[in-house]
């Protein structure tokens, strides 16, 4: 892998999971348990909430020895699978490289919290009356805008063969 695409690996990564952990540090360490803070009244709170499941609760209801191991090893497998993919095209396709290097820190970000807790620590809380969306967090939306940046490639056929 060429100097330039491992720095930008780095610096992209770095700044999103240091962002990550700096977040949910001061969530766990301001906020209780399950505290909220409305920060726009019927629309979003700060809430400390700790999901032991994935995506959207994913396998919530499973034992903690389950979805520790299962949980671990997906992020593991992703993140590592992220990075051969990351090193195959971040020379040719910049923009591909900045999405996958955002997929990358949010898996180690979450993966960081599923060492430390066995659950991730979630806290931003968006609803509009009866309609909630689950709590996540910085994490999770690298995760989102680089799976975005990397469906927009594959829509596009901007993919790389490998």
């Amino acid at each position: 892998m060429e100097t330039k695409a491992l720095v930008r690996l780095g610096l992209v990564s770095s700044v999103i999971i240091l962002l990550d952990q700096a977040t949910k540090a001061v969530v766990t360490n301001t906020l209780a348990l399950y505290e909220k803070v409305p920060l726009i009244e019927g629309f979003f709170n700060l809430t400390h909430v700790l999901n032991p499941g994935g995506a959207f609760g994913l396998f919530a209801e499973h034992s903690p020895e389950i979805r520790r191991f299962f949980f671990l090893f997906v992020s593991s497998l992703v993140a590592l699978m992220i990075l051969w993919y990351y090193r195959k095209t971040a020379a040719t396709h910049r923009a591909l490289s900045y999405g996958l290097a955002s997929i990358f820190a949010g898996a180690v970000g979450n993966l960081i919290d599923r060492f430390r807790f066995g659950k991730v620590v979630d806290f931003l809380d968006f609803y509009l009356g009866a309609y909630h969306w689950p709590a996540f967090n910085v994490a999770d939306m690298a995760i989102s805008l680089g799976m975005a940046v990397f469906v927009y490639h594959v829509v596009l056929n901007k993919v790389p063969d490998l």
